[in-house]
């Protein structure tokens, strides 16, 4: 009866190691060779550029917007009720892979790579074709940030609706850091040049204060790591091999005691 116990027991402690090697896997991005700790950016260098699968919305008021002013006092200039104010409005137009988007009388134009600025006026001197004076808006309208907060079930997808959107309003958005969220180690994951640089930020202290009014970025991945949780985590990989061998050890010793 002792060797069978004993097998058991090496048998258990064999398994629970390999076990082992699932426990906290779910924790994402854990390689720290890469990661920038100083000259973390608070601002973008560059206006954001247009990119391929952007959705962008624009309108367009001719005579320099005179139209604007008129629907907001609501009366044009032969006296009646101001209509038609543009072209575009609330339709979304979405970028090509080939950087072309198409717009209407105009057709297909090349937009990617483009600022905000630069796509305004590029569609007024296109639109000065057709129009006097033409007086364009242009906003991206699925720009947005995924953000961590700290356990995988909680994750969020952030539109931005401001271009200075803070580090902390988009976690604050996406409901705060989580109970297992470690405040002092959030990753920023942000493209530069085609590849991917990570910005390691502590929040948890005041001295992380001025990191908190970081300017966020279209497609930044903001990475609150989990409090890694052994206990836990091992009890629960565990949990049906001790039950599984609790079963064999009772019908073992059944068997013997007959």
């Amino acid at each position: 009866m002792n060797s069978t116990f004993y097998k058991f027991i090496l048998a258990f402690v064999g398994v629970v190691l390999l076990s082992g090697c699932g426990v906290n896997s779910h924790i994402m991005f854990q390689d720290e060779d890469e990661v920038i700790r100083e000259d973390i950016p608070l601002s973008p260098s560059d206006a954001y550029r247009i990119s391929p699968d952007d959705k962008i919305r624009f309108t367009m008021y001719a005579e320099e917007g005179k139209r604007i002013v008129e629907v907001m006092s609501g009366i044009s200039e032969d006296g009646e009720t101001a209509s038609r104010i543009g072209v575009g409005g609330e339709i979304e137009y979405l970028v090509r892979t080939d950087g072309m988007v198409e717009l209407p009388i105009l057709g297909t134009v090349q937009v990617e790579g483009l600022s905000i600025v630069e796509c305004q006026e590029k569609l007024a001197e296109l639109y000065g074709q057709q129009y006097r004076n033409p007086f364009v808006l242009v906003e991206v309208t699925n720009r947005r940030v995924i953000v961590f907060p700290g356990s995988g079930g909680d994750a969020k997808v952030i539109p931005i609706t401001n271009n200075n959107t803070t580090l902390m309003e988009a976690i604050a958005l996406a409901g705060g850091i989580t109970e297992r969220g470690k405040a002092k180690v959030i990753k920023v994951m942000r493209k530069i040049d085609g590849e991917r640089r990570v910005y390691l930020i502590d929040l948890s202290t005041m001295d992380g204060l001025k990191y908190a009014d970081m300017i966020v970025q279209s497609n930044d991945f903001i990475y609150v790591e989990p409090t890694k949780q052994l206990s836990r985590e091992l009890l629960k990989e565990t949990a049906p091999i001790i039950s599984l061998i609790s079963s064999a050890i009772v019908v073992i010793s059944v068997i013997i005691s007959l």
